[in-house]
Formats: structure tokens, C-alpha cells, sequence
């Protein structure tokens, strides 16, 4: 349980052309640094040999004292190194088998942004000031910072659709366990519709994809016809597109934050599936909704704000039979096609709604798991190759 939480506080900005040629020089950089650190340590590793993070600074020191790469010391020296932390924690992700191997930031593919820790920014009486700028950005506060937070990072970032953000971390003293709650829901994820609780509710599908898809479609098709190149018609094509992909993106988390915020404060114990949405979307017919859905989104931040509110998430095995399996009798059906949204158990003659039949399934596997002992969160590939839904008691020998 998370008793001091740290929270990221993202407000969009709108800087001036002189803070707007700082900042992209300053991402530049970022990148820059970010790179060449990156094929440093791929060349050292080609020879068997180990660069780590203190050995880039220095020669992220050396660069700069290089004709070629001046430039780099006409930015704040502080989102360069943080860049060079980044990747440090990029490798230590790779050796510990969390991640795949680092690869180079792309100019028009990878995110614009910089980092910037308390030596490089001042932050008083509502106003932020980075290094190497006079004046304060011009931030648009839509919500409160806790009163008396201070920052202790801020993150500069600009999307593809052009909008500016700034991102304060600090402590949020409001962040608490909420009192416990005797409720418990089962939670089953779906296409028709978003969620289906164990209680008999379904959620609505939004589909903000679909909604915008002939927008969309209308205009990735303009910027197919423009030249390629750096052409201002291009790149006005270009943000049209990534404006509309925004504001999908937008409404989606907007619906998720509501959703899981109203569960973990009715719920003690929230019990959800545990898929592999990355195998999922690798159905060419199901991929597009499956990805519209944002099934891994919702189930990261339903953990993250459990975990704030003393709340439990419990993940069931992905093989669990949670669709076939009757929650009156237990009966296991041998068969059941995805076409079939209603059924009739043929053993005690109950009626069951195919997604609610699962959830009410997922949270009867969930408490026992619980009750069990086993983890909240089951590690992916558990030790024997079982989950904790489907482990036994040991047989014991005579």
C-alpha cells in the first residue's frame, strides 16, 4: 500500500516563439545526446566490454568541447543528462529481461521532450521558469496543484498534433486509502460492450475510433497526396492527422479515468482477466477494435489506483473458462462460440448473459484465489507453469 504518492500534473502551455526555438533546440539536443550515447554503449557491447551511465557524462563532456557538437552546450545541460539516466534505465529494463534492446529516437516518430529537475527550473507563487528562459511559461492551470506541493521534476513534452505540455511531479498528501468497502466486482472486458460487472451492469462501448474513422480516413488520404518531403503542405497534412488521432486519444482516457476511478472507490477487491492484449491484436480482424477498447490502458490504471486507495486487484489466469463455466452449478460446457451471447445450462437449466455469466465467474475465481493467499498481481509465467486459479492442493505420498 502507497502511503506518499507522487503525481504527475500535466497542464498544456502555450510559450512564445522564443521559448517555442528554445525548447525544440532543446529537444533536438535530447535526442542528439540520446543517440550517440546509445551507439556508444552498442559498440562497447560489440567488444564485450560495459559503458555505464557515468562513463556517457563523460563524454557527454567531450562532445561539448567539440567544434561539431558545440551546440550543445547553448541548452540547459541538465535534459541532456537526464536523457543519459533514461537510458541507463533503458539497458537496466534490457538486462533484467523487462524490456527489448534500446533503439534510436526518430525525429518525426519519437516524442519531443525534456526533463528538467529543481537545479534547472524556479517555481514561485504559481509561475514555472526554465533554464536558459526569462520568462515563465504561460501555462493554463485547469486543475489546483495540492497546496503546498512543490515540483521536484518538470517534463516538457509537445505532441504530434503541436500542442505543448508541461508535466509537474510532486507529492499529493490527498492521495489516501479510502475507508474499506465490503464490495467486490468481477470485471469481464469486451468488444459489444466495454465492461460487464459481476453485479449485472454493462457498460456502453464509446468506439471513439469509429466515430472519427471517415474523419480520419478523409485525412490520411490528403496527406497521401501531397509530396513527401518537409513541404509546408505536407506538414500541414500531416497535424490534421495527428490532431484528429489527439482528440480520439483524448476522449478515450478521458472515459477510462472516469470508469476506473468510479470502481476503485465502490470496490474493496476488483477482479479482472488476465489477457495478452499484444497477442490479441495480432487478429487482423479484431485488431482495429481491440486496440480502440484500450484494454491494457484500463487494467494499468485500475492497478495504479488500487494501489493509491488501498484497494486489491486480482488478476485471473487468462485460461480460466470463465465464458463456458455455469456460475449457478459449475457445469463446464464443451463448446462456446463467440456468436453465442446468450446460453442455457443444460445440467440445472439456468438462463445465462454470456458476459455477465463471466464476470460473476471471474470474481467466484478471484476470491478463492485470494482467500488462497496468492499474489494480487500473478506473476505472467508462473513458477511450474500454473496460475494461481489453477494450482491444487499436492497429493500427499503415504
Amino acid at each position: 500500500m502507497v502511503t506518499h504518492v507522487k503525481r504527475a500534473f500535466k497542464y498544456r502551455f502555450y510559450p512564445t516563439d522564443a521559448q517555442a526555438a528554445e525548447l525544440s533546440r532543446t529537444f533536438g539536443c535530447v535526442r542528439k545526446v540520446y543517440n550517440m550515447a546509445l551507439a556508444a554503449r552498442t559498440e562497447a557491447w560489440a567488444r564485450l566490454e560495459r559503458v555505464n551511465y557515468n562513463q556517457t557524462s563523460v563524454m557527454l563532456t567531450a562532445w561539448k568541447k567539440t567544434e561539431e557538437l558545440a551546440y550543445l552546450g547553448d541548452v540547459s545541460s541538465v535534459p541532456l543528462q537526464q536523457a543519459l539516466r533514461h537510458l541507463q534505465t533503458a539497458f537496466a529494463n534490457f538486462f533484467a529481461k523487462r524490456a527489448k534492446y534500446p533503439r534510436f529516437k526518430a525525429k518525426k516518430k519519437s516524442r519531443a521532450s525534456a526533463e528538467y529537475t529543481s537545479s534547472a527550473f524556479r517555481f514561485r507563487d504559481g509561475r514555472l521558469t526554465l533554464a536558459k528562459m526569462a520568462d515563465p511559461l504561460d501555462i493554463v492551470w485547469s486543475r489546483p496543484l495540492p497546496d503546498g506541493a512543490t515540483p521536484t521534476t518538470v517534463t516538457v513534452s509537445r505532441d504530434s498534433a503541436g500542442r505543448w505540455f508541461v508535466s509537474l511531479l510532486c507529492e499529493d498528501p490527498w492521495v489516501k486509502p479510502l475507508a474499506a468497502a465490503d464490495a467486490a466486482v468481477g470485471i469481464d472486458v469486451g468488444l459489444d460492450h466495454l465492461l460487464t460487472l459481476s453485479t449485472g451492469e454493462k457498460i456502453a462501448n464509446p468506439r471513439h475510433e469509429r466515430r472519427d474513422r471517415c474523419k480520419l480516413a478523409k485525412a490520411q488520404q490528403e496527406l497521401s497526396r501531397k509530396a513527401k518531403g518537409d513541404g509546408a503542405n505536407r506538414r500541414k497534412a500531416r497535424a490534421k492527422v495527428a490532431k484528429i488521432h489527439a482528440r480520439i486519444a483524448d476522449r478515450r482516457r478521458d472515459v477510462l479515468h472516469k470508469l476506473t476511478t468510479r470502481l476503485v472507490r465502490e470496490n474493496q477487491t476488483l477482479v479482472i482477466e488476465d489477457l495478452t492484449v499484444r497477442n490479441m491484436v495480432k487478429n487482423r480482424s479484431l485488431a482495429r477494435a481491440i486496440s480502440d477498447a484500450a484494454w491494457s490502458q484500463f487494467r494499468s490504471m485500475l492497478e495504479y489506483k488500487a494501489d493509491w486507495y488501498g484497494r486489491e486487484v486480482i488478476a485471473v489466469d487468462r485460461f480460466f473458462p470463465s465464458s463456458k463455466l455455469c456460475s449457478a452449478c459449475g457445469t463446464l460446457q464443451p463448446e462456446m462460440p463467440l456468436g453465442v451471447r446468450t446460453w442455457t445450462c443444460g445440467s440445472c437449466g439456468t438462463a445465462h448473459d454470456r458476459d455477465v455469466n463471466a464476470a460473476k465467474n471471474l470474481l467466484a475465481a478471484g476470491l478463492a484465489v485470494s482467500v488462497c493467499g496468492a499474489g494480487v498481481r500473478p506473476q505472467r509465467r508462473t513458477p511450474g507453469g500454473q496460475s494461481a486459479v489453477k494450482q491444487k492442493t499436492p497429493r500427499r505420498e503415504p
